[in-house]
């Protein structure tokens, strides 16, 4: 398995490999701009639920359409290198649009993973995936832990 940054053409093939392997493929998404000990355990348990975990990543400029003109805090190419040594990630694949739902069309997972502050409704790509025949599961959300909670209290310090 493989980490991945950029996306060469060929980026998926390995992905529906898998897939046509019969390993279920679990897919979540964020900014994961300052890595906290939440993303860690959301991270593990999505890892749990399937064969293979592949993250979409927002690009920079995507981030600072999301939280603001100051963020992110840590570059893309930071926030990848970060998440691909963990060993539970198998796959991190950026998108620049303000939603990764045209990564899940193309990788059209088993599994799509939120957070608990989720609901099915409101995660994007869940209507494709269950028309698919997939999941969707919003994994209980560890309070006290965000981002932005961090950026506050150390601004405050």
């Amino acid at each position: 398995m493989s980490n991945s940054q950029y996306q060469p053409d060929n980026i998926f093939d390995p992905i529906r490999n898998y897939k046509n392997d019969g390993k279920k493929i679990v897919f979540t998404n964020g900014c994961f701009d300052i890595l906290h000990v939440g993303h860690i355990r959301y991270l593990k348990e999505a890892r749990s639920l399937g064969d293979i975990l592949v993250i979409g990543i927002n690009s920079d400029k995507s981030v600072k359409k999301l939280k603001g003109p100051l963020r992110p805090i840590n570059s893309l190419s930071d926030r990848v290198s970060i998440l691909s040594e963990l060993k539970f990630v198998d796959y991190v694949i950026s998108f620049e649009e303000q939603t990764p739902l045209e990564l899940v069309k193309l990788i059209m997972p088993d599994i799509l993973v939120k957070g608990g502050d989720y609901t099915i409704d409101n995660v994007v790509g869940s209507n494709e995936v269950i028309s698919a025949g997939g999941k969707v599961k919003l994994l209980k959300f560890h309070d006290g832990y965000s981002s932005t909670n961090y950026i506050d209290k150390i601004k405050k310090h």
